[in-house]
């Protein structure tokens, strides 16, 4: 049995939780849009084509933004293909992916998507085959009222009202030698410069993220943050940074991940850093992290010219959950820096939720560690003082065995802890201090675990893996003592407990 103690002082204050934190993202990829969200012969869709139950799933999520359209496919798409009657809408070679679009979605279709999700468009402009004039002119058909060509065309389609889309990627992993018209840092850096000039021009209240680094394993990282930001410091409001992960056969290292995107974060925001004091700004750059999850990319598969082929379909077991646990507890200890996050992606590709033609869908066990952040984590996020076992890992060392992340909802009176134990071996004996809260009582407790770490959900078996709400009898078997509880944290396990304040 590990001990472990983290105490939670009011005081301690990180930074505030932006609701753009609580992002994800839909490109146009795989079965992401087309049988995902907009399936018109769904025996349950709506008017215009959406499927209900994707709908309903993506409510109870909570989100907040949604990236569109990319991602890779973004570098080759011109967002002009989408609009207009969809009967004269051209059918395109999707070069990213290899697929055939069909145009049947676009910036239109989507806003009303969001539209029924209580979600916004975090909008995305072509950096690859998409020019300076093109950027401007997306903006201005979205959110320019009207009596010009652009405004007046989108209200010629049938949208009145501008989307009023407040914040756009200027590209996507524009690092990348895999995108389409890759540029090296410079060239990337005056083209996106002069992109934010024409797109702020158009509607001076939006803000701009720049590409940063595609990953933190990229052979010019984080020299090309600091290029790109150097040219674009002044105008742009976030750059944007990217990270995957994969269980490559080693789980503790897999549950250490939190480790490494915490690394990532803390050298991207000390890149930021040197490039203000260069400058001699006054201004913070803030952080984009809009695309994370796990993705197992050995699992790509080759495949021909399809319509929405079924691609990178992950089935994500409990372990994954887990691990992708810790990654929430990371993002809510640097809301300081990072301002937004999208969860990569949402429906069917490498998602929380997957759906089948005609049929049904069901949730992955990612589902409930994301839920739990959207719907737990608004407020301030405290720093938590932690005492706990160390473990060692192959790839990063020593590394905490319990990890936690705090939130206090003033406006709620709660207090938050979200916990991960990620020993295998080990329950911990936790003792978790809230004095500096005067009164408080443990009002909830959810836990994910399970004795097989490769239990997945199904179709079959849809409720295989969730998370549990502990009882009010549990709860008030828990010892409490002038605001410092006593707990077990299972092995293996996900937490999060709420606390009143009285």
């Amino acid at each position: 049995m590990m001990k472990t103690k983290v105490s939670v002082v009011k005081d301690f204050v990180i930074g505030k939780v932006e609701d753009t934190l609580f992002s994800s993202f839909i490109e146009q990829l795989g079965r992401a849009v087309y049988t995902g969200i907009y399936e018109p012969d769904h025996p349950d869709c709506d008017d215009k084509g959406f499927r209900k139950d994707v709908v309903k799933l993506v409510k109870d999520l909570g989100i907040s933004l949604v990236r569109y359209p990319g991602g890779n496919f973004l570098s080759g798409y011109d967002w002009k293909d989408g609009i207009g009657p969809r009967d004269k809408r051209p059918v395109r070679l999707d070069r990213a992916w290899k697929t055939i679009e069909t145009n049947q979605v676009g910036i239109d279709d989507f806003y009303d998507w969001t539209q029924r999700t209580g979600t916004r468009i975090l909008g995305a402009v072509n950096m690859g085959t998409g020019t300076v004039q093109d950027a401007g002119d997306l903006v201005e058909y979205c959110n320019y009222p009207g009596g010009t060509y652009w405004s007046d065309l989108r209200r010629k389609n049938g949208h009145d009202k501008p989307y009023g889309i407040k914040t756009w990627c200027v590209g996507n992993e524009m690092d990348g030698p895999w995108q389409i018209c890759h540029l090296d840092a410079h060239d990337y850096g005056k083209k996106a410069l002069e992109a934010i000039k024409m797109m702020k021009w158009t509607d001076d209240s939006i803000k701009c993220v720049v590409c940063g680094s595609a990953a933190s394993t990229m052979p010019t990282y984080p020299e090309w943050d600091r290029i790109v930001l150097e040219h674009t410091y002044d105008m742009a409001d976030y750059i944007s940074i990217h990270r995957y992960f994969e269980n490559l056969g080693d789980d503790d290292d897999f549950l250490a991940s939190f480790y490494d995107m915490d690394q990532f974060i803390k050298t991207s925001t000390a890149t930021c850093d040197y490039v203000k004091a260069l400058k001699r700004s006054k201004k913070t750059m803030m952080l984009s992290f809009d695309e994370w999850n796990i993705w197992y990319q050995k699992n790509q598969t080759e495949h021909g010219w399809e319509k929405a082929p079924r691609l990178l379909e992950d089935n994500y077991n409990l372990l994954d959950a887990l691990a992708f646990g810790g990654m929430v507890i990371t993002l809510l200890n640097h809301s300081d820096r990072v301002k937004i996050a999208c969860l990569a992606q949402l429906i069917n590709v490498i998602a929380p939720i997957t759906t089948e033609p005609k049929k049904g869908s069901f949730v992955q066990t990612i589902y409930y560690p994301f839920k739990d952040m959207c719907r737990f984590g608004k407020g301030v996020s405290l720093q938590p003082v932690v005492r706990t076992e160390n473990k060692i890992t192959k790839s990063y060392g020593e590394v905490p065995a319990v990890v936690f992340s705090a939130v206090y909802n003033e406006e709620e009176k709660t207090v938050t802890i979200f916990a991960l134990n990620t020993s295998k071996n080990d329950d911990s004996e936790t003792e978790i201090d809230l004095a500096s809260f005067a009164d408080t009582k443990l009002s909830y407790w959810s836990v994910l675990c399970g004795t097989d770490l490769s239990a997945r959900n199904s179709f079959e078996k849809p409720d295989n893996v969730k998370s549990e709400i502990l009882n009010e009898g549990v709860l008030s078997k828990v010892e409490q003592n002038k605001g410092v509880y006593k707990i077990q944290l299972k092995k293996a396990s996900w937490n999060v407990l709420r606390f009143n304040i009285c």
